[in-house]
């Protein structure tokens, strides 16, 4: 049948795109790498010199690690949308105690790095993954919500803040959630927008613009459900690598021990011979050198656009901060981890239905869609599926992303990295999809007795302000529990590629992709 056409179904296909990355973001091209093949030597013996080629699909990454002023506008949208909720804006706050020392006279910056100008576009620190992790949900409506009211989808910003107007808006409290609006739970007088997308549906009603319109669908590409995320850990070591650089007819001409060229960590180029390429410890005692003629001129973190950006265009993936990535650590990762896009974490989820039968998702107390532990590894039958839900709606669970320490289950739905006890599908049988610790025998009530390895350990690169010159190796790594956050370690955000692998075509040969002659999409 003919696409696009309301008299005979009005089924609508719009133009293939290449989505732009979101904003802060810059692409990085994937390819295949040597994870861990950077690394000379494992100086602390702790078996994390293992190699082995992996390949990465192309995403997008932050060009910068997130900044107070970012998180600052994090807390400030928290306050103003949840004015009642202390306790979700004192969650969200970082821990500016990570400054305190009792030898050391830190205190200026426990009451003034968050929040004074002077350190406005410094990294962020103090912030643990989780609250990484849900700075990266919140960032992914923004993103989305902005774009539907700038172009006219949802209402403008204007009507959207009432601006005296008594017209229905979004519940209080329940602002713009992406999973919310593409299941079609946002719509209405007040909420709509002028522009809109045309509805070819033909039981479509025609609305009080004299035309039958629609929300927008994932099908039409302009906004995403794959949004803001931590980038795995071997995302990270091949964005922070740059080996574009020195790529040519997929022929690496130089390796890396560092996220520029070179053995050391100076400049080699004339009008900066001599100077440090990253904020880090030089030596014990020395933290930016001498007065008159500071070395890296940062004697804590520096301004986030600091240094010279490697070959992607990434600033600071060595030195300045440590980073998040979404990782579990286990010692062995390069062992087990699959072909693709190799990542250790994964614990899959479901949304739940506040009415199965109609299609209508739950919502939390803040208007996001409820995530519950998935029950199956395949797509269920209808009857199974609804009775499914309806056991998880009976069963009184609530939404959290809290694990306990002793590594008890948790109710409802954990976010990733958090572990809960294995689910039991409609047959008895126990699904386990959650391969952290995969033929791992670390008993969890032990912890910090036996081991300081367990479900809620994470994976942190790239050295810090306070670190020696090794930690700068994209390879090397390190793991902190997911509830712990430190004045050396902050994060940058990254986003899947949802399109062609192949992010610059531009001057190279390409066989031609023909499309049907008779397609003709919006």
């Amino acid at each position: 049948m003919k696409y696009n056409d309301k008299t005979n179904g009005g089924f609508q296909v719009f133009k293939k795109t290449h989505p732009a990355p979101g904003p802060g973001l810059v692409p990085i091209e994937g390819g295949t790498f040597v994870m861990g093949g950077s690394l000379d030597q494992d100086v602390q013996f702790d078996y994390t010199f293992a190699r082995a080629r992996v390949p990465i699909s192309s995403f997008y990454m932050d060009e910068t690690e997130v900044s107070n002023n970012d998180w600052l506008e994090y807390l400030h949208w928290l306050s103003i949308n949840f004015p009642t909720d202390r306790e979700l804006y004192y969650n969200a706050l970082p821990d500016t105690l990570v400054w305190r020392s009792a030898l050391s006279a830190n205190e200026p910056y426990v009451n003034n790095y968050l929040r004074h100008p002077s350190f406005q576009d410094y990294p962020v620190v103090g912030v643990s993954w989780e609250q990484a992790n849900d700075y990266c949900v919140w960032r992914t409506d923004r993103m989305n919500e902005n774009i539907l009211r700038e172009t006219g989808r949802l209402a403008d910003w204007k009507t959207a803040s009432n601006d005296g107007k008594k017209v229905p808006q979004l519940k209080k409290g329940e602002p713009f959630n992406t999973e919310i609006y593409l299941n079609g739970q946002n719509k209405g007088n007040g909420i709509d927008g002028k522009n809109m997308m045309p509805n070819l549906s033909p039981t479509a009603k025609v609305g009080a613009n004299g035309k039958a319109t629609r929300p927008v669908r994932l099908e039409d590409g302009i906004i995403t459900q794959e949004g803001y995320r931590l980038p795995t850990e071997a995302e990270w070591e091949y964005a922070a690598l740059g080996l574009v650089g020195n790529t040519e007819n997929e022929n690496i001409s130089e390796g890396k021990m560092y996220p520029w060229n070179g053995m050391g960590v100076r400049s080699p180029k004339s009008g900066t011979r001599g100077l440090i390429l990253a904020n880090f410890k030089r030596g014990k005692g020395d933290y930016m050198g001498v007065a008159g003629s500071l070395n890296d001129k940062a004697d804590i973190t520096a301004p986030v656009r600091s240094y010279l950006p490697n070959d992607f265009g990434l600033y600071n993936m060595a030195g300045n901060v440590n980073e998040w990535t979404s990782d579990t650590y286990r010692q062995l990762s390069y062992e087990d981890f699959e072909g693709l896009n190799p990542y250790r974490g994964n614990q899959f989820t479901e949304k739940r239905m506040a009415d199965a039968s109609k299609g209508v998702l739950a919502k939390d107390k803040y208007g996001k869609a409820i995530h519950d532990p998935a029950k199956t590894d395949k797509k269920m039958s209808y009857a199974d599926y609804l009775a499914s839900q309806a056991a998880g709606a009976n069963s009184g669970a609530t939404n959290t992303n809290k694990a306990p320490a002793n590594g008890a289950a948790p109710t409802g739905a954990p976010a990733p990295g958090n572990k809960y006890a294995p689910n039991t599908s409609l047959e008895g049988k126990p699904y386990t999809p959650d391969e952290r610790g995969y033929n791992d025998t670390v008993n969890t009530v032990l912890y910090g007795r036996t081991t300081l390895i367990n479900d809620r350990s994470k994976v942190y690169k790239g050295g810090s302000w306070n670190d020696m010159a090794y930690w700068l190796n994209p390879s090397t790594r390190r793991f902190m529990d997911q509830a712990d956050a430190s004045a050396d370690i902050g994060f940058r955000c990254a986003m899947t590629n949802i399109g062609p692998a192949e992010i610059f075509p531009s001057g190279k040969s390409h066989f031609p992709v023909k499309k049907p002659k008779d397609f003709k999409p919006h």
